[in-house]
Formats: C-alpha cells, structure tokens, sequence
C-alpha cells in the first residue's frame, strides 16, 4: 500500500487547482475562456474572409462581361462586400442629381465609394482587438497565479517548518503551471491576429482595386471597364498585363479616365 502511494504524483493541475482555491480558479476559467473566444474569433473570420475572397473571384471571372452595372449587381449574392459596394455606388449617383448644392460627381463618388469600403474593412476588423488584447494580457494573468500559488507554498512549507528541496520544488513548480497556461492562451491568439490582420490587408487591396475600376466605369458612363485578359493575351510581350484590367499603348497601364487607349471597352 505505501509502494502504491509512493508512486502516485501529488502535483498537477488538478491539486494546484484545489489548493489555490477561488484565485487559481478565477485564473483558470479566465485562460480557459479567453482561448475558447479567442479561436471563436479565429474561425469565424477566416470563414468571414474566406467568403469575400470566392466573392473577388467571381467577380473577376464575370461581373465586368455585363452589359450594364444594375445587371452586373445581380451576379452578385445579395450580402456581400463587393454587392454592397456596387449598391452604395448606384445609390450616391442617384443622389448626385438630388443635391441642390451639386459638388463635382468625381468627388462624390469618390468619397461615396470609400465610406463604403472603410464599412467593410471596419466589420473585417471587428474581434481582432480582443485576440491582441488576449495576446497581450494572458501571460500575465497566468503569472499572477502563479504569484499567488507561490505565495501559498512559502505560507505551507514555512508552517510545516520543512525547507528541503522536496518540499520546495513540489509546490513552486506546481505554480509554475499558471504561468504556462497563459503563455499557451496567447500564443495562438498572437498568432492568429497577425495572420488575420495579413488576410485583411490582401483583401483590402482587391477591394480597393475594385473599387478603382467602379469609380473609372462610372464617370466614364461605362465606357472605362477593366477586361479579363489571359497571359496568353500578349502577344509578342515578355509579360502579361495585370489580370483584370486592358493594357494600353505601353501594355503595362490600366485604362482609366481620360487615358488614351487604343483599344476600346467593349
């Protein structure tokens, strides 16, 4: 009987748990509850991400071979960033014809455009405060249990008036795990914020693009319009042009407003 509880190990999570009482507690359900929102967030964004990106592909596979851009809107689902935009930009050429102090179309456009897409950036934001704010905080919400589970074992062992090392290193290394709890909490959420924040950097960027090509369409009356081209599209050139838009004269340059290309939008 005595072999048998030689071998058993008095330390761990649980038996830290237990003799740190309500701190320890608090401290582990805070950890537990910052990882568990922490890959919420996580998840849901890269499916929220994941949307708009099969969104930006189709729209470059066949949202600029309408004929007109209320036609080009229906291709779209009926939620998405880059529907939104295109309904915002209907909307504000709408309302230019409505001001009775007109400005210039081009800047009401253009700063039609952009609060949209600063609305759609802002909802690509929303949650990653909280994985930098867990990324940040977590380890010293471990360490402060630990602190506190130190402060326990010095009180125990100078009460037992026991100071060798087997008495020692059993209950400070015991709160030792606090400190490690936090750091596997916010290693994931560091890493997961910085990988969001990239994604949404990218997806900005194809929506701002988008958003370029709209506004040239729009004061062009449709006559300015990015076309897809393939690589094979150059002929006689070392590159291709960039997909989604025509190549000019030089075969480097996107047509927009007032450019003179040779090459006509059909």
């Amino acid at each position: 009987m005595q072999a048998a509880h030689a071998g058993d190990n008095p330390y761990g999570l649980v038996p830290a748990l237990q003799q740190g009482g309500v701190i320890a507690w608090s401290v582990f359900i805070i950890l537990v509850g910052m990882s568990i929102f922490s890959f919420y967030i996580l998840f849901t964004k890269l499916m929220q991400q994941q949307k708009i990106i099969s969104q930006g592909r189709k729209v470059r596979a066949s949202f600029w071979n309408s004929p007109n851009l209320r036609e080009a809107a229906t291709k779209l689902e009926s939620k998405s960033a880059y529907r939104a935009i295109v309904d915002d930009a209907l909307v504000a050429q709408e309302q230019h014809g409505k001001l009775t102090d007109p400005i210039d179309q081009h800047d009401w456009m253009a700063n039609s455009l952009a609060r949209s897409q600063g609305a759609i950036g802002a909802r690509l934001g929303e949650g990653l405060a909280f994985l930098a704010t867990v990324g940040s905080t977590a380890p010293f919400i471990g360490l402060f249990g630990t602190v506190v589970g130190i402060y326990r074992a010095l009180i125990k062992i100078g009460a037992s008036g026991q100071a060798s090392i087997d008495a020692v290193a059993g209950p400070v290394g015991e709160a030792l795990i606090m400190t490690a709890l936090g750091l596997v909490v916010a290693v994931p959420a560091v890493l997961a914020y910085n990988w969001l924040v990239r994604r949404n950097k990218s997806i900005m960027e194809d929506l701002a693009a988008f958003t370029n090509d709209l506004h040239g369409y729009l004061m062009s009356g449709g006559a300015v319009k990015p076309h897809m081209v393939s690589s094979s599209g150059a002929a006689g050139k070392g590159s291709a042009p960039r997909t989604g838009h025509v190549p000019t004269q030089s075969g480097t340059e996107p047509v927009r407003a007032g450019s003179n290309a040779t090459t006509p939008a059909k």
